[in-house]
């Protein structure tokens, strides 16, 4: 998703498991991995929200010098807003996948969704730009004042170790569709998994496939990929964590979809 300009973030911290921390925001969530030589950041929030996932890192009990790296799961700017201001603070690995970094480092502009009908006006709702019924996809508007690009010291592949999550640590999932380049970040032996967009959840607790995707067909397989795997905690972009048995989420979820 990605949200107008302008947006001033809140935070709001909740323990999921020993080492997993959510971060909530009002749109695009970071989670918060803690291993015994450090910290891991799954995405950041949007331009701007630094200052509150510092306030998160204390709030944990832990410093911004023990956060070692930083995994963005795509290029919308409710998800590596913040991701240059972060990187800054100390000796920070910043990852994502090798389709999203052009986007990412602003080398190129990214791709606009592909939106169905019944999103159109969910779109216009969420970024206050309508999209004309005759155009599939609309022109991402450009902030003001855009933050500047993060660098990326890693470009990932599906299967790349990512180097934290203990032994059987967590692995890069690529889950195109939402973005060329998304990825999901599983984390086998704890059974966690961190969907990005790829997922998303209702206010009414719904797993459903995310939205705004460019490529719809692969979002869909994305999905199911990810329904595949044996999950019990899922962190999604958007929409609250599923902190039990979800899998049987997941699964419910693909099944949904349309089979054309």
């Amino acid at each position: 998703m990605s949200p107008s300009p302008g947006y001033r973030s809140q935070v709001e911290l909740i323990q999921l498991t020993p080492q997993l921390h959510f971060i909530r925001f009002p749109v695009g969530h970071a989670y918060l991995w803690h291993d015994p030589d450090g910290l891991t950041l799954i995405d950041t929030g949007l331009p701007g929200s630094a200052p509150q996932v510092k306030a998160a890192i204390h709030q944990a009990g832990y410093q911004t010098d023990e956060l070692r790296r930083l995994v963005l799961t795509h290029f919308h700017p409710d998800h590596i807003g913040a991701a240059a201001d972060i990187a800054a603070w100390g000796d920070v690995e910043v990852l994502a996948h090798q389709a999203d970094a052009p986007f990412i480092r602003a080398e190129k502009a990214g791709p606009p969704p592909n939106l169905a009908d019944w999103e159109r006006p969910l779109y216009a709702q969420v970024t206050g730009q309508a999209v004309p019924a005759d155009a599939a996809s609309p022109v991402a508007p450009k902030p003001p004042t855009p933050p500047p690009p993060p660098r990326i010291d890693r470009e990932l592949s599906d299967g790349d170790a990512l180097g934290f999550g203990d032994s059987d640590g967590a692995v890069a999932v690529a889950v195109p569709g939402h973005t060329p380049g998304s990825v999901a970040i599983y984390l086998p032996r704890h059974q966690v998994l961190f969907t990005g967009d790829a997922a998303a959840r209702r206010p009414d607790g719904t797993v459903i496939c995310g939205v705004f995707n460019v490529d719809r067909a692969q979002a869909a397989a994305s999905l199911r990929r990810l329904a595949a795997l044996t999950v019990q905690v899922a962190c999604f972009g958007h929409g609250d964590p599923l902190t039990h048995d979800a899998t049987a989420a997941l699964r419910a979820a693909a099944e949904r979809l349309p089979t054309d």
